[in-house]
């Protein structure tokens, strides 16, 4: 079982650190104590101190609460035509970091594709060859290094193989494309949305054409988080909003890091986004 990628202080930090509010102007707003702000930051949950930091902060408080108690995660995914591969890329244990690649086919063509490479792609492409699928493409959804570290190993794998990427994200070698192009797999149409602010031209893959649609987030969206906004908070946020939360609700959300989950569920149990809470 894949864990889920953030704790409650990782919403927070992410919130402090992309807003740019201090630490004392928060503790003004909302009358708690900057220690007790700090502890919060490092992992020792007050729930009450939550509570009145989290409008503030412009983030659900109960999703938070939520998280910090663990007392949700997304429904498992079976889906013909979709598989996760999760490698570990930091095996330091006091900070152990997994990350995603995703495979997909159409189960009429065989034709397939691998989203991002993870730390490690033998499990992915071990898992096309076990399936008989085509692997044709490579989709690349950010630049940053634990997306795309073993993207030499699928090319000697599959010499032939086309590797996409966002013209405006830097990856040397592959083909590049302007947002709003559309690319297929076999029958399965795959549409392309721009989710930046955690790097410069995150892409979100949209596919259509299995028993649900996929989208293959990368870092722009965790189950119950999101990525930092390392670029820009600010349009992170308003992105993931206006090309991702517009998706059907039954929508399957692949992100760069944690477990599967759906637009669905993120709109109920994802404390950056309050507007969707009843």
């Amino acid at each position: 079982m894949i864990e889920l990628e953030d704790f409650f202080e990782d919403v927070i930090g992410k919130t402090i650190r992309g807003t740019g509010i201090a630490d004392g102007v928060l503790s003004f707003l909302t009358n708690v104590e900057p220690d007790a702000i700090a502890k919060l930051k490092n992992g020792e949950f007050d729930e009450l101190a939550v509570r009145a930091i989290a409008p503030a902060l412009g983030l659900d408080a109960n999703c938070l609460v939520e998280l910090a108690n663990r007392v949700w995660r997304p429904e498992s995914v079976e889906l013909e035509g979709l598989r996760q591969s999760n490698t570990v890329f930091d095996p330091d244990p006091e900070d152990m970091m997994t990350v995603n690649s995703y495979l997909i086919w159409d189960p009429q063509t065989k034709e397939a594709a691998l989203f991002d490479t993870g730390a490690d792609a033998s499990p992915a492409l071990d898992m096309a060859k076990n399936l008989g699928v085509d692997l044709k493409t490579l989709f690349i959804t950010h630049s940053h290094i634990d997306h795309i570290i073993d993207r030499e190993r699928v090319v000697e794998a599959h010499p032939e193989i086309r590797v996409l990427v966002n013209a405006k994200e830097p990856v040397a070698g592959a083909e590049r494309f302007a947002v709003g192009e559309t690319f297929s797999i076999g029958t399965l149409r795959v549409s392309t949305r721009l989710t930046w602010g955690h790097s410069p031209a995150g892409t979100t893959y949209v596919i259509d054409g299995l028993s649900r649609p996929v989208a293959i987030v990368g870092d722009a969206l965790f189950a119950q988080s999101m990525g930092g906004g390392v670029i820009s908070f600010k349009d992170a946020l308003a992105t993931n909003r206006s090309e991702i939360f517009t998706l059907e609700d039954h929508t399957v959300v692949c992100p760069g890091h944690g477990p599967m989950t759906s637009v669905g569920e993120e709109k109920a149990h994802n404390p950056f986004f309050p507007e969707f809470k009843s």
